[in-house]
């Protein structure tokens, strides 16, 4: 618990400064542009009467006379209410009621944080009750958008609430527990940020501040409960509600997205059945659109605009013909297009991963995936990913496999999975696996990583892992090799391994370890 405590203070207040800049720079984003429209500050009272801080934006010359396309919009964890004021003048110049509000246990709303609990979801629902009573909205026509938390609540109201017809989820989930829980393994460095926010810009109640402390301290027995709490806050769980209304679903990342990694929204999008759409960009967790929030040209916003202007105000645009998987590359180009998830990730390659290996746990190698938010927003910057001197990484702590040289240039798309054979010595452990893109110098550029937790095996006993790498969009050069690297700690992560635990990859003749890359030539 100690070193997971001190990794806690220090993550969070970082958390909690990067929260207040963007605060304090929202504050100021919408007086560096002429407002069009006037700005209604409102309270609403959400459930159980609890008050709501909102503003409106209408149309210019809305006089009652006619209708107009409503949105909703739920402010991003620990942002204001004013978070979206840039956007909304833009989208009332279209022709929109807009009406954001700060959700329950922010800033000047009042209750405490349910972090999407079932009263975020009826806020949200009586928020569009108030917009319809009190503004020239119309009935038939809503949509609800957000970036972060409210992305997260805007696709769990649109499964309760079949009123909402169109949805925007930016940097959102779909899946809370495979999003800091994945690979059965908590994002310590994610729910710190989380946690460190919510303490400095709301009020946690007995309820949040309990799962937090029981998601840092790795109690077992707490488990099913913190996956059913989890799993009660995830739109996947619902997915049938939204495929039944027919809710036009246009979803948004960034490949580094280190609180809600892109896997998850991967998985929900293809088993929508309704209108859907999946953009993934180079960033952090909503890096991506931060620009259109300050008004600036942003092609996250623009295409959020096209999603909503067709599918709420009838605007033949042409986005319901394009081919709805759009991604852009890590490294280097413009937008590509797919039919679907499955196209893009349809060239696999294996990367046989022979020979015996053991590594003993509970030091880190030097190959980890950085730190949440600051390490891939450098690479979507600079397009410095986390580097490791893969030749130097000690064995002792590091199985490292390597593929031949590639002759020509590679296009990674899609998602890595990792195959093996592990054989541990004690009955818990965690490992993290790295892959790499090694220049001729040996040098390594992180492309994608995951974790992976075990509890209750046999000490001495082999078992198979199966695990999918973060999905990422990356080119490796010409004349590089990929690099599977593999230890047991990571910042990143809460790692279980006792103390001298050792683990050994096999690659047994009749169940042959390997890693699986999406790979096609340039």
């Amino acid at each position: 618990m100690g070193p997971h405590r001190k990794a806690l203070r220090t993550t969070a207040v970082g958390a909690v400064s990067a929260t207040l800049l963007a605060g304090s720079a929202l504050g100021i984003a919408p007086t560096a542009q002429a407002a069009p429209h006037p700005v209604r500050f409102v309270d609403i009272k959400g459930d159980g009467g609890t008050v709501l801080k909102a503003n409106v934006v209408t149309p210019a010359g809305a006089d009652g006379t006619r209708r107009y396309p409503l949105l909703v919009m739920p402010t991003s964890w620990g942002l204001p209410q004013i978070e979206y004021l840039a956007q909304a003048q833009q989208l009332a110049d279209s022709g929109y009621v807009v009406v954001t509000y700060n959700v329950r246990g922010f800033w000047q709303s009042g209750g405490e944080i349910e972090v999407a609990g079932p009263p975020d979801v009826a806020d949200a629902s009586k928020v569009i009750d108030w917009a319809l009573a009190h503004t020239p909205s119309d009935a038939g026509h809503i949509g609800m958008a957000g970036v972060s938390y409210g992305a997260g609540i805007s696709l769990l109201t649109a499964a309760h609430d079949p009123r909402v017809k169109a949805v925007a989820s930016l940097s959102g989930w779909a899946d809370l527990i495979a999003s800091i829980y994945s690979g059965r393994t908590q994002h310590v460095q994610a729910a710190a940020l989380l946690d460190g926010a919510s303490v400095v810009t709301g009020r946690q109640g007995a309820e949040v501040r309990q799962v937090f402390d029981d998601f840092y301290s790795s109690n077992l027995a707490k488990e099913p409960e913190l996956v059913a709490w989890g799993k009660k806050r995830s739109a996947a769980t619902y997915l049938d509600r939204i495929n039944d209304n027919g809710t036009a679903i246009m979803l948004a990342n960034a490949w580094g997205d280190s609180v809600f990694p892109p896997n998850q929204y991967v998985g929900f999008y293809e088993k929508l059945t309704g209108p859907k759409r999946l953009e993934l960009r180079p960033g952090d967790h909503a890096t991506a659109e931060l620009t259109g929030l300050f008004g600036l040209p942003n092609d996250v916003w623009k295409d959020t605009r096209r999603w909503f202007d067709h599918h709420l105000r009838g605007v033949d645009n042409g986005i319901d013909r394009e081919q709805p998987v759009r991604l852009k590359s890590r490294s280097a180009g413009g937008y590509e297009s797919y039919p679907d998830w499955k196209s893009v990730g349809a060239d696999a390659r294996k990367i046989t991963l022979a020979d015996t290996k053991t590594i003993r746990a509970n030091v880190n190698s030097g190959a980890d995936g950085g730190v949440v938010l600051l390490s891939s927003i450098l690479d979507q910057v600079t397009r410095l990913p986390p580097m490791a001197s893969i030749p130097l990484l000690p064995r002792r702590w590091a199985a490292v496999w390597q593929s031949e040289k590639y002759a020509t240039a590679q296009q990674v798309r899609g998602t890595a999975r990792l195959h093996t054979t592990l054989t541990p010595t004690e009955e818990s452990g965690t490992l993290v696996a790295h892959l790499y893109d090694v220049g001729p110098l040996g040098l390594g550029k992180l492309v994608s990583h995951a974790p992976y937790t075990f509890h209750g095996r046999t000490p001495g006993k082999p078992f198979g892992v199966d695990l999918e790498l973060y999905s990422t969009a990356y080119d490796v050069p010409a004349g590089h090799r990929l690099a599977l690297v593999v230890d047991t700690v990571d910042p990143l992560y809460i790692e279980h391994n006792p103390s001298g635990a050792q683990l050994t990859f096999s690659s047994p003749a009749n169940d042959p370890s390997y890693v699986s890359v999406p790979l096609r030539e340039q």
